[in-house]
């Protein structure tokens, strides 16, 4: 055994072979001693599928622990006789515990166990892995947890108990846990209880309703923290200081889709141990200088605001409900007037049909950031966004006006609303889809299934924006607020009920993540990386990676 600063490499058992094993500042490396004179010049970048050779980022091993070694164990096969044979030289053991890539983007907790010589080996390679684990300060070590037992298909709690604690404890991860027991207990108690202090982070177990009752808690705790008030269209926010974990548990997960490209809960649970970080923006919705809601996914009206309206009344149904709700929508075929205003993003790189995917380490999101940092130490962030730039407006009837602060990909649509959105750029993808036949409509669904470019329809059309406005035709020239509520039933039941008139309801509702807003007119405005989640990005790199003779 050889120990050198920053180095430790020693001859260790491994499945009956000897292999070299070594650990330095950034790698873990081993490599089969039978075929190491075998190997070219150049194999050493390659992790091997037969395991002869391996090298995985210190940073994502996460843990190890001293294994024991019973030799006097009963035996029970033919591998563990030869195994215990050949272990009687090498009679100690330490096991470490890595991530390892599958497919479709998902993460697995992989074990390797080395047998050592000596006792005085085995806990210096434990005792020197374990210090460059406490180097890792981006690693939670404190969380907070909200379980939604209700969402999806009511297994956030199990899912949380059986595939994602005994990783926390595998990491050495203290947790405190809450069940919520009704709708917005995770938003209230954030808002107002919670000692976050103690804690490295908030992890939600649910759907996509769950984590907006987080960011809506976390927000408004911060906000008020800072003497912010988030009435203010153009106000300041100030960012959250904790990161998000996100276990899916729900209908669609498209959060956890979109930042990784899997809704899988082990591969969000490896995200959170190795303490991965991924700005996300936020967009905030106001109507009459009046705040309503955070968005940090999609904003939709028309289509999937009448889709979650019919819905909620269906909500015994399951998750199938959205299937029905959806079947009938477009078989209504409703269309809505109104205005679209907003302002364009400029001076950015990227845009929404130039099919570049966000993925980990995405330039544009970098490059977009840097450019509204420098706005921020020129004092234009005060400014009134309006006389920032020059706004258009369009007029007009449409079928569905979505706003997506992301892809909003999910596994029944791979490529999201908007492919190429990005999650941390200070832009939203503005997407208008006029009124059309209901066959060309369906095309344009179709879309978001398949390969197809889902822009290149005549009827749709797409804008990146940094804040735009909404006006139902019954609201031009007067304020919504003008309405009562017995008001705005009877102006719908004229055209909505009325079963000899034929023509669209005045109105839809806004669908904001999930939840119907209560006006139809509203103002939103990006916010640039207000929170962050234990996420990295989707990868692209493929299973077996390749590392640099550096690493070795």
């Amino acid at each position: 055994m050889e120990k050198q600063t920053g180095l430790l490499l020693s001859h260790l058992l491994l499945k009956n072979s000897v292999f070299e094993v070594t650990l330095n500042c950034s790698h873990l490396v081993w490599k089969d001693l039978a075929t190491k004179k075998k190997q070219t010049s150049n194999s050493i970048h390659h992790t091997f599928k037969d395991g002869s050779f391996k090298c995985i980022p210190v940073s994502e091993i996460i843990a190890v622990q001293e294994t024991e070694v019973d030799a006097g164990s009963k035996d029970d096969g033919k591998w563990q006789k030869m195994s215990l044979k050949a272990n009687e030289s090498y009679p100690f053991g330490f096991t470490v515990s890595y991530v390892e890539r599958a497919s479709r983007h998902c993460w697995r907790c992989a074990d390797v166990t080395f047998h050592c010589p000596n006792g005085t080996l085995c806990l210096q390679w434990v005792q020197t892995i374990q210090e460059r684990l406490a180097l890792l300060t981006n690693r939670p070590k404190s969380l907070l947890v909200y379980i939604n037992p209700y969402g999806g298909k009511r297994q956030g709690k199990r899912i949380y108990e059986k595939r994602v604690a005994p990783l926390f404890s595998r990491a050495s991860i203290s947790t405190h846990v809450i069940v919520t027991e009704y709708a917005n207990h995770a938003r209230d108690h954030l808002r107002t209880t919670a000692d976050l202090d103690k804690y490295d982070g908030v992890v939600c177990v649910g759907g996509d309703g769950m984590f907006s009752e987080i960011v809506h808690g976390l927000m408004a705790r911060t906000q008020m923290e800072f003497g912010v008030d988030p009435n203010f269209p153009n106000a300041k926010l100030m960012p959250c200081q904790l990161r998000i974990g996100v276990i899916p548990a729900g209908s669609t997960d498209c959060i956890c889709y979109a930042t990784m490209g899997t809704n899988d809960p082990v591969t969000s649970s490896l995200h959170i141990i190795i303490g991965d970080s991924q700005p996300m923006d936020i967009c905030t919705v106001h109507h009459n200088n009046t705040f309503l809601r955070y968005s940090v996914s999609l904003l939709g009206y028309g289509f999937y605001g009448d889709v979650l309206t019919d819905s909620e009344r269906k909500r015994w149904m399951g998750p199938a409900r959205y299937d029905i709700s959806g079947f009938k929508t477009f078989l209504t075929h409703h269309h809505y007037e109104g205005t679209v205003s907003f302002l364009p993003a400029t001076n950015i790189l990227g845009t929404p049909r130039d099919k570049t995917r966000c993925t980990a380490g995405c330039y544009i999101c970098q490059h977009n950031s840097q450019i509204h940092s420098v706005k921020k130490l020129e004092n234009k962030e005060d400014e009134d966004i309006s006389d920032s730039g020059e706004w258009k407006v369009i007029r007009g009837k449409f079928l569905a006006i979505n706003a997506a602060n992301m892809s909003c990909a999910c596994p029944r649509s791979p490529k999201g609303l908007s492919p190429a959105a990005h999650l941390a750029d200070g832009t939203a993808d503005l997407i208008l889809v006029r009124k059309c036949s209901r066959f060309n409509f369906l095309r344009h669904l179709l879309r978001h299934a398949n390969k197809d470019d889902q822009f290149d329809l005549t009827f749709v059309e797409v804008h990146r924006v940094k804040q735009f406005r909404f006006t139902p035709r019954h609201c031009e020239g007067d304020s919504e607020l003008n309405l009562t509520e017995s008001g705005k039933r009877l102006f719908s039941h004229i055209c909505k009920d009325h079963p000899a008139c034929g023509c669209s309801p005045a109105y839809s509702n806004w669908n904001c993540d999930g939840e119907i807003l209560p006006h139809a007119a509203i103002d939103v405005r990006v916010h640039c990386q207000l929170i962050k989640l234990f996420a990295r990005g989707i990868e692209e790199q493929p299973i077996f990676e390749s590392f640099h003779t550096s690493a070795v």
